[in-house]
């Protein structure tokens, strides 16, 4: 077609490789040789010089000039896999992508079109099972880091709980003050006063109203730390008012 575009793409991750041009310019030679076997000519060629593999496309200079010039019925060649993706999750999305745009993507060292109908289906279901023992083994990275963010009574996020603040070191630590307001309410609870009862005296003696959903947690979380506190109360808290139990 008149129209078609034929395009390649090299990439080298590091400033030596770019320097010296070795690489880039076997890659180069490569997808232009790949192309004339199909009776095409390369029109431009988008090199990526001392960029890290672990950088999306999408996110690469020369990768997003491509994404943006590509139009239906386009070609592009490039010599390997891991010269244009940074991982099967990353493949996988690029590729089902092009498809829609009806771009033909040619990788030299998975055979050719890897978006045809030949060696497209092989392609994809080896990309789907590499891409999901990817994202097993990133759940398990995350898992690790979070185990290991709690063995150091690191915060994990979200709301911070009732009782306490987040330190210079990103710990959970205990707020006096609340702390102070939640022993309160503790020992009203255990003395058989009402929610509505430990609101009124809460706000008359600390000058805090909570409402009785947030008083209601506040009881029910004050007798185990929230991941991420060390597990220490607050002493000195003085006097408890006793009131008694009405509604």
């Amino acid at each position: 077609m008149a129209d078609t575009a034929v395009y390649g793409y090299a990439r080298v991750s590091t400033s030596r490789q770019a320097e010296e041009g070795e690489s880039l310019d076997v890659q180069q030679r490569t997808a232009a040789g790949y192309a004339l076997m199909l009776g095409l000519i390369v029109d431009r060629m988008f090199v990526e010089r001392g960029v890290s593999g672990s950088i999306p496309l999408s996110e690469r200079t020369e990768g997003m000039a491509l994404l943006a010039v590509l139009k239906p019925g386009d070609v592009l060649i490039t010599p390997k896999l891991d010269r244009l993706f940074r991982s099967a999750l990353d493949a996988l999305d690029v590729l089902a992508k092009l498809k829609a745009r009806d771009v033909s993507l040619h990788m030299i060292d998975l055979g050719g079109d890897v978006t045809g109908n030949g060696i497209s289906k092989l392609v994809f279901t080896i990309l789907s099972a590499v891409a999901e023992a990817e994202r097993d083994r990133i759940r398990e990275r995350v898992t690790q880091v979070k185990r290991d963010q709690r063995q150091r009574n690191r915060y994990l996020g979200g709301i911070v709980p009732f009782g306490f603040r987040v330190g210079n070191d990103g710990c959970l630590v205990p707020d006096a003050a609340e702390q102070v307001l939640m022993a309160h309410a503790r020992a009203l609870r255990a003395d058989g006063a009402t929610l509505r009862a430990i609101q009124a005296v809460l706000e008359l003696r600390h000058g805090r109203k909570l409402s009785l959903d947030a008083l209601h947690r506040v009881l029910a979380n004050a007798a185990r730390p929230p991941e991420g506190t060390p597990n220490h109360d607050v002493a000195g808290n003085g006097p408890i008012a006793k009131v008694p139990h009405v509604d």
